[in-house]
């Protein structure tokens, strides 16, 4: 017991006080890519308090070390499985094969670490060979931690409780079926939108969000707001926004809206779960300052589309510059015994 007291007063502050901080730099500012390495650090801290509960903190420690290391193990076996399915339940696009891609790279990444530190790999630092080797593997993990943080993170914030008390909620858009049919990626958005309505003391209004493309009969704006009507939303709790293309456009053209109308403006804007960081991302760029609530999506789907939106936020020319630096400095060590 005193040792279980010891622990709470030695690590207790320093564990209440990198969560205080993560959450309020997560609500302060959600689509902060530097959140992530917050949560990362708090979740360190968090196992290094709970080791404190237990008789043999070192045991608990090394268990906690395994753990990690068979779910790093399962990530590229997953991501495959995922891809396989992926291929059979969707057509098959460059978009859809992302799981099956990356899983064979991490898994490759993660069977030249092993040959690494088993030394089965060894040819000498004469020729280079091992650093070579090295430097794969570095550079896989240091990416795929990169990406394990921004899932990690995407899960997060939807879990953050909101308090419903919304003036206007922006449904985006996403493509119809047959030209004026709604999708399910779709019809999840405004269900949890019509959700959030009703769920609002003061009922918000829903602008749905989303213009007509070529091979469209109607906009994606219009097939929402006839399904809102259908489900029992009034008319006078409807704006449309029919001219966007894309998901900046939702936003900009939602804005418009919403400035041009007087009163509060509290806002929150429903995506599918894999898409909302990046729209909150695009919404501060914007001027914006909203809630990202997530619409659920089909768990197969869910890899394969959370991937995409990494890439579509690494792209970024200030992502790509600050990542590359870490890669850099990651593996500087790497880098040195090329020089020696």
């Amino acid at each position: 017991m005193e040792g279980i007291l010891d622990n709470i007063q030695v690590f207790g502050p320093v564990f209440a006080g990198v969560w205080l901080v993560t959450l309020f730099c997560v609500l302060r500012r959600p689509q902060s890519y530097a959140n992530s390495f917050l949560l990362m650090f708090a979740l360190l801290v968090t196992m290094l308090f709970v080791s404190g509960f237990f008789p043999e903190r070192g045991m608990f420690l090394a268990g906690c070390f395994v753990c990690v290391m068979l779910g790093l193990f399962l990530v590229p076996v997953l991501l495959i499985a995922n891809g396989v399915q992926m291929i059979r339940r969707e057509a098959v696009s460059p978009a859809h094969l992302l799981s099956l891609f990356l899983g064979v790279a991490v898994g490759t990444g993660e069977i030249g670490a092993v040959v690494y530190v088993l030394g089965l790999g060894s040819f000498g630092w004469e020729s280079h060979a091992d650093s070579w080797l090295m430097l794969v593997v570095m550079t896989v993990f240091y990416f795929s931690f990169l990406l394990l943080a921004f899932v990690l993170y995407s899960v997060f914030i939807q879990i953050m409780p909101h308090r419903m008390n919304f003036n206007y909620v922006i449904i985006h858009g996403c493509g119809l079926l047959e030209g004026d049919k709604m999708t399910k990626l779709l019809s999840n958005r405004v269900d949890k939108a019509i959700e959030i309505w009703h769920r609002c003391k003061v009922r918000p209004v829903l602008i749905p969000s989303g213009g007509k493309g070529e091979d469209e009969k109607i906009s994606e704006a219009e097939a929402m707001t006839n399904y809102l009507i259908e489900h029992g939303i009034p008319s006078e709790s409807i704006i449309m926004e029919d001219r966007s293309a894309t998901t900046r456009e939702n936003l900009r053209f939602s804005k418009a809206i919403i400035d041009s109308r007087e009163g509060n403006k509290k806002t929150a804007l429903v995506s599918s779960n894999y898409h909302v960081y990046r729209c909150l991302r695009y919404a501060r760029e914007e001027g914006m300052k909203c809630t990202g609530i997530g619409a659920d999506v089909a768990l197969y789907y869910w890899p394969s589309a959370l991937i995409r939106e990494f890439i579509a936020v690494f792209v970024t020319k200030k992502f790509i510059i600050a990542a590359l630096a870490g890669w850099l400095l990651f593996i500087s060590p790497v880098l040195y015994s090329f020089l020696t």
